[in-house]
């Protein structure tokens, strides 16, 4: 095997595994040498064999196509397949935060979100509102067969639901970010509440409310962390350190949801895809593609936290007005039911 292919899918391995986990030991274990037979080949020293690199690369899922050089405009993704018999919200969560987890080891990392409709780690801030739109997702999108006779109703998480959420807004809360968001932000939710309502597909007509209660209070509580230039869970104080937010303002629109992340040893993207799903891609020239466009995008946006309080006002004011008037639908329609 040529040594800069080597070196390469070397590379991806310790991104894979950060440095919560020895090299030497973890590669002894998957191809059975001895630690030191594996820093030779990690050195280049040794060439690794065909079934070595098979082998690997099926272990840490890496594709051999993104070790060499497929072709100009040629770009490996990896997501998480979701499998009918095996939805539900926290499988869905365990995703996330093993992909958070990931970043947060990263030294000295910069993030930067670009948002389209939603952000699903301030949704954290409110499990119900994450609940319904996974189970819009499943029953409307995928079509899942079990849930095509069921209606959203109200129901805490389970336990082990709430705990991973817990986890993913510690992990998002600890990241400083510089965070995008458009005029949109929050109307494609909003529309999926009323279509769902007007559908009749809540088992309580008025649980459509609550929701729309909660989208109210989630707007709060983002705009008093963009007051503050602070990232907290809802119901606390923003830390006197750290937990930075940047929350700038596009006036057009974001296109789409992309979380870019960038370190010393490790850079990536996440885009949004199938409605709630992701693809991951670390392929050089796509993600500086990427880079380029968000920079383009915040060169043509308005810094709203910390500063820029008339501004900041403005824009929650026309979100809260846009939920109100979807609130006053449903209480309308609700009251011609009556």
């Amino acid at each position: 095997m040529k040594q800069d292919i080597q070196q390469a899918l070397f590379q991806f391995i310790k991104q894979k595994i950060g440095t919560a986990d020895n090299l030497g030991n973890v590669l002894s274990e998957v191809l059975h040498l001895s630690t030191d037979a594996v820093y030779r080949r990690c050195r280049g020293e040794t060439s690794l064999t065909v079934q070595e690199t098979k082998r690997l690369c099926k272990h840490f899922n890496i594709s051999f196509d993104r070790l060499i050089d497929a072709g100009e405009g040629q770009v490996i993704f990896s997501f998480p397949p979701f499998k009918n018999y095996d939805f539900s919200l926290e499988s869905y969560l365990e995703d996330i935060l093993s992909s958070l987890k990931q970043m947060k080891q990263l030294n000295q990392g910069e993030f930067i979100f670009s948002i389209n409709n939603s952000n699903i780690f301030q949704l954290m801030n409110f499990p119900q509102l994450v609940r319904f739109r996974l189970f819009f997702w499943a029953k409307s999108h995928l079509q899942i067969p079990e849930y095509q006779t069921l209606k959203f109703k109200y129901d805490k998480p389970t336990p082990r639901a709430f705990e991973l959420g817990k986890q993913i807004l510690q992990a998002y809360n600890s990241l400083p970010s510089i965070e995008i968001y458009d005029l949109e932000f929050m109307r494609g939710f909003m529309r999926q509440i009323h279509y769902y309502h007007r559908a009749q597909l809540f088992g309580d007509p008025s649980y459509a409310v609550s929701l729309c209660d909660k989208v109210l209070a989630l707007i709060e509580h983002m705009k008093n962390q963009a007051a503050e230039g602070k990232k907290f869970i809802y119901g606390t104080s923003a830390p006197a350190f750290g937990n930075e937010l940047s929350f700038y303002l596009n006036e057009t629109i974001n296109t789409d949801t992309t979380f870019f992340y960038q370190s010393k040893e490790a850079t990536g993207i996440f885009v949004n895809h199938n409605v709630m799903n992701y693809l991951h891609t670390s392929d050089p020239v796509y993600v500086a593609d990427t880079k380029q466009v968000l920079d383009k995008q915040l060169a043509n946006s308005s810094l709203i936290s910390s500063v820029n309080e008339k501004e900041r006002n403005h824009y929650f004011g026309e979100i809260q007005k846009m939920i109100h008037y979807f609130k006053r639908k449903i209480e309308d329609d609700m009251e011609s039911f009556i």
